[in-house]
């Protein structure tokens, strides 16, 4: 194969060089459209962007200013006096709720065989808790002190304490107990 050029005057490839500046030129116009019609897309949404935002500024300063006329239109007396009407009523929703065989049920579980209740006092707290209040007699303060360990190792009681404890006529112990009493879900 012969590598030498016989011709008089050079050869050129021109053709296959325009061709790709003609190539390139449609690939730069392709882009330069593509530019074009993304600009005016964008534009045109920032503008519909910033509509949408003027619209909600001026709602949300109408709604401060009807929410401040409302604030200007409550009565301090009136909320105070629902205020503690609606406490009121969740106290008396709470009392309602208090569960009176739940109770006994634990205790029954919990009693020793040396321990009776005599005296039993729920109290429902006006923060919705409830303390309860019961007269025990055993026949020693180890007897009442057991039932006591029994109940605080329930889920149910926490903080039991004895209030005072007294001999009686018959040689056994009277003790008065108190302890938060947390119902079962």
């Amino acid at each position: 194969m012969l590598r030498s050029n016989l011709a008089t005057r050079p050869f050129y490839n021109e053709r296959g060089v325009h061709g790709l500046l003609i190539l390139a030129a449609v690939v730069v116009l392709a882009l330069t459209l593509f530019n074009v019609t993304q600009i005016v897309v964008l534009s045109r949404r920032h503008l519909a962007l910033g509509h949408e935002i003027a619209a909600a500024d001026g709602r949300a300063q109408d709604l401060r200013a009807r929410a401040a006329q409302e604030r200007q239109a409550v009565d301090p007396k009136q909320v105070a006096q629902i205020s503690d009407e609606a406490r009121e009523a969740n106290a008396i929703i709470s009392q309602r709720l208090f569960s009176w065989t739940d109770l006994p049920n634990r205790l029954e579980t919990t009693l020793p065989d040396g321990v009776r209740i005599t005296l039993l006092r729920p109290q429902v707290e006006p923060d919705g808790s409830v303390t309860v209040a019961m007269t025990v007699t055993g026949r020693s303060i180890e007897d009442i002190e057991e039932f006591m360990a029994r109940l605080e190792k329930t889920s149910a009681f926490s903080g039991v304490y004895p209030r005072d404890d007294v001999p009686t006529d018959d040689g056994l112990v009277q003790a008065t107990l108190e302890g938060k009493y947390a119902a079962a879900p």
